[in-house]
């Protein structure tokens, strides 16, 4: 079984308690002379404390016969804390004796041997500290015991959780066995390539015989690359489910420490403990962390994560594959990796791990609903077909948050509308309502939005119209127009840009026809149609004054893929002029079209501005229907 770090660390509190208490009480019963430290001690003469016992005045007393330590004594009557010490003299025991006898004092006498008060000193100063260790290693043990080590030996780093280095060289992975990781690959869906080449993986680790019998070698490393939440470390756990071989799994930062030296030795750590678990599967996430590109001049100022990266480089290229052991390492950042961590023998295999296609979109989804009580009827690609550009993680969420609005609208089943609500959710936030908007501003709101929803309804091969609303939202968004493509698009050629292009500049049209002002409104609109323009020109080409001319390259393409300018500053300030002229058309176009209609677009915006949320097919039934009062459109 294995064994979390939240109950390591609850067995080391509670042993450490056990300890304390364990430490208190042998003061007391095994060193009452301890208690002197405690008390108020005062001098005494010898010829005071014969006195004192004559006269029945001492109530208790410590006394050694046979050494020339000091008697100590307490009187009758005197405040709680306060001693007398008085030293023996040499010769008087037996006198001493008589007097004990005869007194009524409570006396403690024993007998002097060798060297008694220097065993006394050692027992009092080491005792503690052995039981401490030796209750420590034997909690080491056990633990070692429950995590599955069959050679358990003394290691007081770890079973103190601190003491002597801290338990800083383990690896610290978490161990998940066979019988234990419970995923496969039926719980992974909408990636078929990637678990097309891992099944190789997985017959291999079954069995090896059919490879070895060909000459083939088992791959080293698997590295998966993709965006966030594609699965990465799902598809990883599938293929050691699969498999029936246990699955390490560490992230990449648990290998960075404090102290140099310490993430190597976390690296040996976990490919020893590999080792003794073959057949198995390590997976390592965001490898990123220690695998960045090492600089050529080699003072980069952090040679505490070139020594691990270092270290990982040498496990990997020399661990005996024979065993069965499978890296499977994690990144959204594979431009960032050291080439060396990425040639054959060490990651053998790159396997990509896309955002889903439709058919792969409704499939997660209906994985993710299975657990979820529905109400028929559920059209599922109808919500696959409203995400394009979801991840898993992303599906998984619109699934959960239609069944959480269920919950809060007190049915006990999902329906239809709360998936779709789901996916607005997702895509601008909650329904801000304690967001009230005055006349004029919910006014401009609902012209803003038909203007993009009619230019959107004028373009030949846009994508339709299927929702319009101004109910405000977390995100920010006052409103917004959703449109959604009834097949899966991988091309756009330039007419389609420059349609959109059009549609992101509606709003603001709208706003300067109708109310001949300009509003913060469209602030996101500009920002979509100057990345898209400016797109157009560096890195589609499809510009007549610069051709097909590569002007930036694109960062991190699986997060946010930033494009940078690679061209002179006298060519950025062409482009830059370029730009504004391709907005500026498609500005221009976006008023003539509602200049065209602006009867449908007062009509349709005082439709909206009662309604609030309208559906698409009430958009393009307003949108056609013929107006008695307009004059007949001339015959084509």
């Amino acid at each position: 079984m294995e064994m979390d770090d939240h109950k390591r660390r609850r067995n080391m509190i509670l042993y450490v308690l056990i300890a304390f208490a364990l430490y208190l009480v042998l003061n007391q019963v095994l060193f009452p002379n301890i208690a002197r430290q405690q008390m108020t001690i005062k001098e005494a003469s010898y010829s005071t404390m014969i006195s004192d016992l004559k006269n029945d005045r001492v109530k208790d007393m410590e006394y050694t016969v046979g050494s020339d330590s000091d008697a100590l004594y307490t009187l009758k009557g005197d405040d709680e804390g306060v001693a007398y010490q008085t030293t023996v003299l040499p010769g008087a025991e037996d006198y001493l004796s008589e007097l004990i006898a005869d007194s009524g004092a409570n006396v403690v006498v024993s007998i002097a041997t060798n060297n008694s008060s220097t065993w006394l000193y050692l027992l009092i100063t080491f005792g503690p500290l052995i039981i401490f260790f030796l209750v420590g290693w034997w909690l080491n043990r056990k633990m070692k015991k429950a995590m599955g080590d069959d050679n358990p030996s003394m290691d007081f780093s770890s079973g103190f959780g601190g003491l002597g280095g801290g338990g800083l060289g383990k690896s610290g992975a978490r161990i998940v066995a066979s019988k234990d990781v419970g995923v496969t690959f039926k719980d992974v869906a909408g990636q078929e390539e990637a678990k097309e080449s891992l099944k190789e993986v997985v017959d291999f680790l079954e069995k090896p015989e059919r490879y070895e019998a060909i000459g083939a070698k088992l791959p080293r490393g698997v590295l998966l690359v993709g965006p966030p939440g594609t699965g990465k470390t799902l598809i990883a756990k599938a293929v050691a489910g699969e498999a029936g071989v246990p699955f390490f799994s560490i992230s990449g930062s648990e290998f960075v420490e404090m102290f140099v030296g310490r993430g190597a030795a976390k690296v040996r750590d976990l490919f020893k403990q590999a080792k003794e678990k073959a057949p198995c599967i390590v997976f390592i996430d965001e490898i990123d962390t220690i695998g960045k590109k090492r600089d050529g001049g080699g003072f980069s100022g952090n040679d505490e994560r070139e020594q691990t990266l270092n270290q990982l480089l040498t496990e990997m290229d020399g661990f005996d594959n024979k065993k069965g052991i499978v890296v499977v390492a994690a990144t959204n950042r594979p431009d960032s990796l050291d080439p060396a961590l990425l040639r054959p023998g060490r990651f053998d295999r790159r396997v990509p791990m896309e955002l889903p296609d439709l058919a792969g979109r409704k499939a997660i989804l209906e994985i993710h609903a299975k657990d979820v009580k529905t109400e028929p009827p559920i059209d599922l690609t109808a919500i696959a077909r409203a995400t394009p550009g979801a991840s898993g993680a992303d599906l998984a969420n619109i699934i959960n948050e239609g069944a959480l609005r269920a919950v809060r609208l007190g049915r006990n089943r999902a329906r239809q509308e709360d998936f779709e609500e789901s996916v607005e959710v997702v895509i601008a936030g909650q329904q801000r309502k304690s967001t009230v908007l005055s006349d004029h501003e919910k006014q401009v709101v609902s012209y803003h939005e038909i203007g993009h929803a009619i230019v959107a309804a004028s373009q030949k091969e846009g994508a339709p119209v299927t929702k319009i609303t101004i109910v405000p939202r977390t995100s920010g968004a006052l409103g917004y127009t959703m449109q959604v493509e009834q097949d899966e698009k991988f091309l756009t050629t330039k007419q389609e840009v420059l349609d959109k292009l059009a549609v992101y500049c509606g709003g603001r049209a709208a706003e300067e026809l109708i109310f001949g002002e300009m509003t913060t409104g469209a602030a996101n609109d500009i920002e979509q149609a100057t990345k898209l323009a400016r797109n157009m020109i560096t890195r589609f080409g499809m510009s007549d004054e610069f051709g097909m001319m590569a002007l930036g390259t694109v960062q991190n393409a699986y997060l946010n893929q930033d494009t940078s300018l690679t061209c002179a500053p006298g060519t950025a300030e062409r482009v830059d002029a370029a730009v504004q002229k391709i907005i500026a058309d498609a500005h221009a176009r976006a008023l003539q079209i509602l200049r065209e209609n602006k009867f449908k677009l007062h009509e349709l915006a005082r439709y909206l501005y009662k309604k609030e949320t309208i559906t698409g097919e009430e958009f393009m039934t307003l949108m056609r229907r013929e107006n008695p009062f307009m004059p007949p459109k001339p015959a084509e």
